[in-house]
């Protein structure tokens, strides 16, 4: 890479031009030598350490994503392989949506979502993984407010979370507090679960799957507050 590019580029769009260039030999990766090619190749350079640094952070974006790893023997030293999702992002520009989509359900999401919905999602079954998420909240909001089995979806959600008598309503909420809230509930399984009960819906995008599936992991916290209030469980 010329020194404009470095300078010129994002740190992503560096780290994935760098990629590609260590695709070409995937089993062979030393990011050590890479740093000391660079020094030799920007000596002369006013900006040197400027684009020395852009290099590195480059290679911290990549490692940080786990797109290199240690050899596959077991041997030890500065070398390395792009791992099979290095390989992938390298190889098909639509695999660093899925991973910007992964790192949004990075660390903990309710248990029943990572029982549920993870495995999905992460084969790329976005709409099975969606539903599956957005069905757990109706479980536990059916639950938490004691509503019998044929109160479903919007239904449920506005009986369960009603301003003036609902179950699971915060009675110290204001007015507008507590029909926002039974609007979102509402609005989430009207939108996202609901019309994949019915006919074949297409999530062909990973981050907005993913931020789905936050958007039920955030109401899956609100029903275990509601039951707190309630002390219908945990």
């Amino acid at each position: 890479m010329s020194a404009d590019q470095v300078r010129d580029l994002s740190t992503t769009d560096l780290a994935l031009a760098l990629l590609n260039d260590l695709a070409a030999n995937p089993d062979q990766v030393n990011l050590y030598n890479v740093m000391v090619y660079a020094n030799h190749a920007f000596a002369q350079v006013p900006d040197r350490l400027v684009l020395l640094g852009r290099v590195s952070d480059a290679i911290a974006w990549i490692q940080s994503r786990g797109l290199v790893g240690p050899p596959a023997n077991g041997s030890s030293g500065s070398w390395g392989r792009l791992t099979a999702q290095g390989r992938e992002v390298a190889a098909d520009p639509d695999a660093l949506t899925k991973l910007y989509a992964s790192e949004r359900l990075a660390g903990n999401i309710a248990p029943a979502l990572e029982a549920k919905v993870r495995a999905n999602f992460n084969i790329g079954d976005y709409e099975t993984a969606c539903f599956a998420a957005m069905k757990e909240v109706e479980v536990a909001v059916r639950v938490a407010a004691g509503l019998d089995n044929s109160v479903l979806g919007v239904n449920l959600m506005r009986k369960a979370f009603k301003p003036e008598g609902g179950p699971l309503t915060d009675t110290a909420a204001e007015g507008g507090e507590k029909s926002a809230t039974m609007d979102l509930f509402a609005g989430a399984i009207g939108a996202f679960k609901n019309p994949a009960s019915h006919r074949t819906v297409q999530f062909d995008d990973a981050v907005e799957a993913a931020e789905i599936i936050q958007l039920a992991d955030l109401l899956l916290k609100i029903v275990r507050r509601a039951q707190a209030r309630r002390g219908t469980g945990g």
